[in-house]
Formats: structure tokens, C-alpha cells, sequence
């Protein structure tokens, strides 16, 4: 989509602090970070969010929950992490493209809000 910040991240168009890159999917710091460590999963194909995942995108969904786990340690997330999407306006989803926040790098709050 040409309006999407997320693929113009995914092309070059803007830039980001890359985390991990492969074929499928994009994990980069993410802007606004909310605990120590905060870094964003995308898939690079668009999928606007957890609405529009289907038969014919699980795999790239798929593979970012085997991935989440590699790149959390590779940054140092050895004591755990939490991993949210958001989906739809009632979710607070503020870019229409499918990503995953992970958080972690020292105790998070229980309270979700």
C-alpha cells in the first residue's frame, strides 16, 4: 500500500533502526518505546491487521512467532518479554499494517493499561 508508513519502512523509503531483517518480516526499534527494550515485528507482505490474516498469510504470521523468540535473544531478553497487537480503532491499532510489539529488558507491569 503506497500510503503505509510500515512499507515505506519495508522499502527504504523511511528509514528505521533495524533489529533483524529476512525475506518475510521486519523488526525495528520502535519510535515511542515503552519499557527498556520495545522493538516492532512486521510482516513485510501487507496485511492490515489480525482481521485479515487467512489460510493463504498464516505462514508469514508463523513465522514471526518463531522468530520473536530468536530475535529476543539475540538482544538480550533472557528473563522474558511480552509480545502485543493491537487490531482495529476499539484496539488503539494506530498503523493498519499487522505488527507485534514485544517489550521486555526489565519488569513490566501486570496491569495491561
Amino acid at each position: 500500500m503506497s500510503d503505509c508508513i510500515f512499507c515505506k519502512i519495508v522499502n527504504g523509503d523511511i528509514p528505521s533502526s533495524k533489529v533483524y531483517e529476512d525475506d518475510c518480516v521486519l523488526a525495528f526499534n520502535d519510535i515511542n518505546p515503552q519499557a527498556k527494550v520495545h522493538f516492532l515485528v512486521i510482516p513485510k507482505s501487507h496485511i492490515g491487521s489480525v482481521d485479515e490474516i487467512n489460510e493463504s498469510n498464516s505462514n508469514v504470521v508463523s513465522h514471526i512467532f518463531t522468530t520473536i523468540p530468536k530475535i529476543a535473544k539475540k538482544v538480550g531478553l533472557t528473563n522474558g518479554y511480552r509480545v502485543i497487537t493491537n487490531c482495529g480503532q476499539d484496539g488503539c491499532q494506530s498503523v493498519k499494517h499487522l505488527h507485534f510489539h514485544v517489550l521486555g529488558g526489565e519488569q513490566l507491569s501486570e496491569k495491561m493499561a
